[in-house]
């Protein structure tokens, strides 16, 4: 193992899964994903619109798969999109078998978004995920759910369901809190049920340089805040994870073979250039946790990254202090981190649009040249 694996790798023996923040059919095709997890020591991999916007506007991998389907019949763009996509998120997970099973079924996922204009529709939610674990047909796949009111429902309606469920989109302490309460309802329905809790697993997705982008231009040029409320702001979720996740309630879940709901970092690409390139790495390194990475990242992690033991620990007091401070300059968080939830969500239903146009664009060029 070279020094520069070595990193990636400690990062697990700090308790910590690297999942990698994108997929493509020419990752998976032209072996660079099977590389990450047997060199690297990746161990699962996210997907949203933007993702599969990057993948399939910004490339010909699906061209010869959109020829086939062009001359298969008239279908609908959108339907288009779901066999390119849901057969990506199949192989993808045909490679993350062997964690998933060395694991007992706590690593090895792959993760899928719903719609973005289902994040206010609870029923609706709960039945299109259904559809998507039985189309993909994989039990190392995680359907993701937005972190919106209606999705805490959702959360316990899937869970309860014994369906594994990556909650996005999450900025807000209050509203984790109220998503891991959900879980934790979910569990306790299964177990009342007498069905198995062992291999329903699931995972937080705290969203992270989001916050810093939008909250350091409301700051002084100088202010020690700068680049510092992203991180308090997921060091704050993990002490909730920790006060959640322990004492006479949890014990009994665990004791019927439940798992913990890992919190997951996302969105850690650094915005800023002023900022260390493995920033959102470094600081939040603990057990029981996911990094999700794009691939830029992983390979500024694997050159110089530092392994930190505990560092999502650190500075415990600091964490609170940063966040009183914030609130005394007039800065509302709570008023940030739901406006966030908003651009998300308009975000990956604007991507989605703009997939569905290109592959919309693709078949009429292959039935023009048949």
């Amino acid at each position: 193992m070279s020094p520069d694996t070595h990193r990636l790798r400690a990062l697990h023996d700090e308790g910590q899964s690297i999942w990698l923040d994108f997929l493509s059919r020419g990752l998976i095709t032209g072996g660079g994903l099977a590389r990450l997890i047997d060199e690297d020591g990746v161990t699962g991999v996210t997907s949203n619109p933007t993702i599969f916007a990057k993948a399939i506007v910004g490339s010909n991998d699906y061209d010869d798969a959109l020829a086939r389907i062009a001359r298969c019949g008239k279908r609908s763009p959108l339907d288009v999109f779901y066999d390119l996509a849901l057969e990506d998120v199949r192989m993808a997970a045909d490679l993350l078998a062997p964690v998933y099973e060395r694991t007992g079924g706590a690593d090895g996922f792959v993760s899928f978004e719903l719609e973005a204009r289902l994040a206010h529709d609870a029923p609706r939610s709960i039945a299109a995920a259904q559809y998507l674990v039985d189309r993909i047909g994989r039990p190392n796949v995680m359907i993701k759910i937005p972190a919106t009111a209606e999705g805490v429902k959702v959360v316990e309606e899937l869970t309860a369901a014994g369906i594994n469920v990556n909650i996005t989109l999450l900025f807000s302490v209050e509203m984790y809190w109220q998503i891991a309460l959900a879980y934790l309802a979910g569990l306790a329905r299964r177990r009342a049920a007498g069905q198995p809790l062992d291999r329903v697993t699931s995972v937080a997705s705290f969203f992270v340089s989001r916050i810093d982008t939008v909250v350091d231009p409301l700051l002084p040029d100088d202010s020690p805040l700068r680049g510092r409320v992203a991180i308090a702001n997921a060091k704050r979720a993990y002490q909730h994870f920790r006060h959640l996740f322990s004492g006479a309630r949890w014990v009994g879940l665990a004791e019927a073979g439940a798992r913990v709901q890992r919190p997951l970092w996302a969105s850690t690409g650094t915005k800023n250039p002023a900022y260390s390139d493995v920033l959102y790495i470094e600081e939040l390194i603990g057990r029981y946790t996911v990094t999700t990475v794009p691939e830029a990242t992983l390979d500024a992690f694997r050159d110089h990254g530092r392994v930190r033991p505990g560092a999502v620990l650190e500075d415990g007091d600091e964490v609170n202090a940063t966040l009183a401070r914030l609130a005394n300059q007039g800065i509302a968080l709570d008023a940030i981190t739901a406006q966030l939830l908003d651009d998300g969500l308009e975000a990956f239903d604007a991507d989605l649009a703009k997939v569905v146009e290109t592959i919309e664009g693709k078949l009429e060029a292959a039935r023009s040249a048949a």
